[in-house]
């Protein structure tokens, strides 16, 4: 028996095996319309249209309890979705739990055999700036398990010290940039934002943690989206950050994989330890197959670097 969780970046934790020969059921395509296309970073929220769905094989042995974190976030926009769970190929009955910032996690219980679990959305439109309530800016200045800003308070007040607003944010996302190797595998599902400072390497998880401790570490409030992101290569489960200045959220992705204007929002937290897509406790679970896929109707817009908001 034992736990275990996946976050974006993390395939496979604590020995979990990905069967790269394992495959999905056939994808239900979604014509573009030309009407949507759109360039740059502003986006009339009613033209959008962006095509996700996430297939994930498992194979668990003895009786476990599944939380799975695949659907798109409650919000402003228009969902047509559909989520299938089966296990041994029959129909899985699982209970959907409304978490914080629109989250919706499913909960289901197994015993022995093969899971596998679909989800097929498609959203119209780009949702509208989260508020800001006040104990927000409290729970997301505070040190989380990967994100140990007390840790880098001296090294980012040398740095970033004499900044402030969107200036520190723009500083701290290119220095991330610049400093951290995007390689996959190099880091391990419980490496902390000051483990990638010193490895300087690490895949979009990494990213975010270092730019959420180095952000609270300067009063910023910060926190990690576990989100889709149409353009991202190779296509994945995406992790970025969002931090609060003026009163608003504002999406920082120090990799720069993937045009933040078409991202969705699944899931939202402290850090990875709060938007797993996977999580399992008891009996023994193994990943044997995944697939992610996200599209967005047109012509993916240029990022120009604007402030832009999780839509």
């Amino acid at each position: 028996m034992g736990v275990m969780t996946l976050s974006p970046g993390m395939q496979a934790a604590s020995g979990e095996h990905v069967d790269l020969q394992a495959t999905p059921p056939p994808i239900t395509s979604h014509s573009g319309d030309p009407s949507t296309q759109v360039q740059g970073m502003e986006v009339p929220h009613a033209a959008m249209r962006r095509t996700v769905s996430a297939w994930l094989a498992l194979d668990v042995v003895g009786q476990a309890d599944l939380l799975i974190s695949l659907a798109v976030a409650s919000g402003s926009y228009t969902v047509d979705e559909q989520l299938v769970i089966t296990h041994d190929g029959q129909p899985l009955a699982a209970e959907e739990a409304p978490m914080r910032h629109g989250a919706r996690v499913h909960r289901c219980r197994a015993g022995s055999g093969r899971i596998e679990v679909r989800y097929d959305a498609t959203i119209t439109g780009r949702d509208g700036p989260q508020a800001v309530p006040p104990a927000d800016l409290v729970e997301y200045l505070r040190p989380s398990r990967y994100a140990e800003c007390d840790k880098l308070m001296a090294f980012a007040m040398d740095l970033f010290g004499g900044l402030q607003g969107t200036d520190c944010l723009r500083a701290i996302e290119a220095w991330v940039n610049s400093r951290i190797a995007y390689v996959s595998g190099s880091s391990d599902h419980t490496d902390g934002a000051v483990d990638t400072l010193l490895t300087r390497c690490g895949v979009c998880r990494d990213y975010a943690h270092l730019v959420i401790g180095l952000l609270r570490a300067l009063a910023v409030p910060a926190r990690l989206v576990a989100c889709y992101a149409p353009g991202l290569s190779p296509m994945d489960f995406h992790a970025v950050v969002e931090a609060c200045v003026d009163g608003q959220w504002h999406v920082l992705d120090a990799t720069r994989l993937a045009p933040r204007v078409t991202m969705l929002r699944i899931s939202t937290g402290r850090d990875a330890a709060d938007t797993a897509f996977l999580s399992s406790y008891g009996g023994t679970v193994t990943v044997v197959g995944m697939e992610v896929t996200a599209t967005s109707d047109g012509d993916l817009p240029y990022d120009d670097g604007s402030l832009v908001s999780m839509g």
